[in-house]
């Protein structure tokens, strides 16, 4: 056989010289990237710095160790002073949070029942800021100095109230008009046709004008952190920032945001969305809502869109899409001024009338078409249709402040309220025994509270809604652990308050069902819900809210100082994300 030794050395000598190559090439790498990490380490620290003060937050701006944080006026001030010195706070809202009327000559003061009001007016407070809002009482121009300010509560001023006055005619078309025949209806699906008008479009823009030059003539520097509260603000971010381009704007929309089929229906839309990219952060209550947002911006906008870490670029800037889960002040102020529960219980009842063995179910909010108010009426008649021994035994006192009385479709819905209470009563109403109370009065939140705390049952069946501050504020006025929540699951507060009994208000049976339910749950089942739900609206306050959207104002001005230390370039053209932007995003 042939020698084949000398064939097999070739392949054993190509190999070890490959495998040496190989090695040469590691080590050039290895040492490359030495030489560029050192480079690159001061930069790198700088950047280290500024993260490091403030733990990591998740997509949703909720902050992984905020469970363990009991927040409270005391955080948020320690965030300001903190993380954000010498910041300016301004919150911009339509609804002013006092109200100053002419009572004959006498001038009186009114707190509205406002869910917004009630969330923000402790944060205010709290960070000694400035609030913007319409003037609208009759007596809001005679308590007001020179430039048009106020400082408030009267009893322990702690912020200014800077009021902006607005004409009928810029009234009508901006408020009435655009924000609520038309944004209204569009954002809530509960099958009411929005209107558009040029005329209201025309006049939703002057008075975003107007509130914006506001918010500049009360700046105090050129980057103070601007909180614009809801749909009557869309076009304000933008006109903002581009009077204040380093300012932090969050915006917050306290309703729901459609599918993007169905804000397609707006003649404005691509401007209402450009409007609310000029903000640093776009808030809503439900990651939902966010993709709805976001999927109408993919939709309308030419945008740079990084789902994974919810953010939009636009225009060269970064919109961060964040949710916030609003809630309420804890514990309520107005609980201080109230008996204890049996008291209330009494005064409630001594006042309709009820006897003490009739079961007490309450709805209270403004009279609105979103609301559900009528399903509760046919959930009634169910309960009373299918069981008519509880006949006398159940009452339901719907509180409905009037609201927008002036538009047919509050008119219609007012109407039809009324006659379906009527008919009720016709029908199962006895001698002595009225099963519906229709009270369509305002009511003071001191008054609320009462009512919430000799409740039965509390009925919260909005066909959408953003969040429903009703259902916490039930929880948060029951300290004697007692009564049951019946929660619509198109209420954002159906995504926290899971021990309610969840309904769907457009099923009439199921609704009657859970009634059923709530009548004759035992006390025992009630502690063990409300406890939980007591727990969820502690830890989950108003200040944990506010606070999350402050926390994340304070890591984009960190960010901010970063680049301009280390003379980070302008944001490329063609709405790209750079890749230090992108580092930036996936970090907050």
């Amino acid at each position: 056989m042939p020698d084949n030794s000398s064939y097999m050395a070739v392949p054993v000598f190509a190999l070890w010289i490959f495998i040496l190559a190989v090695v040469v090439v590691l080590a050039v790498v290895l040492v490359t990237m030495k030489v560029r990490t050192r480079k690159g380490g001061r930069i790198a620290a700088a950047v280290e710095a500024a993260r490091s003060p403030l733990p990591e937050f998740e997509k949703n701006g909720q902050s992984a160790a905020a469970a363990l944080v009991q927040w409270s006026p005391e955080t948020l001030r320690h965030i300001l002073a903190t993380e954000l010195p010498d910041a300016q706070v301004i919150v911009v809202s339509n609804r002013e949070p006092y109200i100053h009327n002419r009572e004959g000559d006498d001038i009186q003061l009114v707190v509205p029942a406002s869910g917004l009001v009630s969330a923000l007016e402790p944060i205010t407070r709290a960070c000694a800021g400035t609030w913007i809002a319409y003037g609208g009482g009759s007596a809001d121009a005679l308590v007001v100095d020179k430039n048009d300010r106020i400082e408030v509560p009267p009893d322990n001023p702690s912020y200014t109230l800077r009021r902006v006055w607005l004409s009928e005619e810029e009234q009508q078309g901006y408020y009435l008009g655009f924000a609520n025949e038309g944004l209204w209806p569009l954002c809530h699906i509960a099958f009411t046709r929005p209107i558009f008008r040029a005329s209201d479009w025309e006049a939703y823009e002057a008075v975003n004008r107007k509130f914006a030059d506001t918010v500049v003539a009360e700046a105090r520097n050129e980057r103070p952190i601007v909180l614009v509260q809801d749909y009557h603000f869309a076009l304000l971010p933008r006109m903002i920032r581009e009077r204040l381009p380093e300012a932090i704007i969050i915006t917050f929309w306290h309703i729901p945001w459609p599918n993007s089929e169905v804000f397609s229906i707006c003649p404005w839309r691509e401007k209402i969305l450009e409007g609310l990219l000029g903000s640093s952060i776009v808030g809503f209550h439900t990651q939902f809502h966010c993709n709805n947002f976001i999927d109408s911006v993919d939709r309308f906008l030419e945008s740079r869109i990084e789902r994974e870490d919810s953010a939009i670029s636009y225009g060269g800037q970064i919109s961060l899409v964040h949710a916030y889960p609003i809630s309420i002040e804890w514990p309520p102020a107005q609980l201080a001024k109230l008996p204890d529960v049996a008291q209330c219980r009494r005064q409630v009842r001594e006042k309709f009338g009820l006897a003490e063995h009739v079961k007490l179910c309450v709805g209270v909010e403004r009279l609105d078409y979103t609301k559900g108010i009528l399903d509760r009426f046919n959930a009634l008649d169910e309960l009373l249709t299918l069981h008519p021994e509880w006949i006398g035994k159940v009452a339901f006192l719907q509180i409905a402040a009037p609201s927008r009385g002036t538009l047919p479709a509050y008119q219609q819905l007012y109407e039809e309220c009324l006659r379906h209470a009527e008919d009720l009563n016709q029908r199962h109403g006895r001698e002595g025994y009225t099963p519906v109370l229709m009270v369509t009065e305002h009511h003071s939140q001191e008054q609320v509270y009462e009512i919430y705390r000799a409740a039965d049952v509390c009925m919260v069946t909005s066909l959408h809604d953003g969040m429903n501050l009703v259902a916490k504020e039930f929880v948060a006025a029951r300290e004697d652990e007692q009564g049951v929540l019946l929660l619509s699951m198109f209420a954002g507060a159906s995504k926290e308050l899971l021990e309610a009994l969840i309904v769907n208000p457009y099923d009439a049976a199921m609704m009657g069902d859970a009634l059923l339910q709530a009548l004759t749950m035992s006390e025992d089942e009630q502690l063990q819900r409300m406890r939980r739900m007591r727990e969820i609206v502690r830890d989950n306050n108003v200040y944990r809210w506010a606070g999350s959207m402050l926390l994340d104002a304070a890591r984009l001005r960190k960010r901010d100082a970063v680049d301009r230390a280390v003379g980070v370039a302008p944001a490329p053209p063609g709405n790209v994300i750079s890749l230090l932007d992108r580092r930036r995003v996936a970090a907050l």
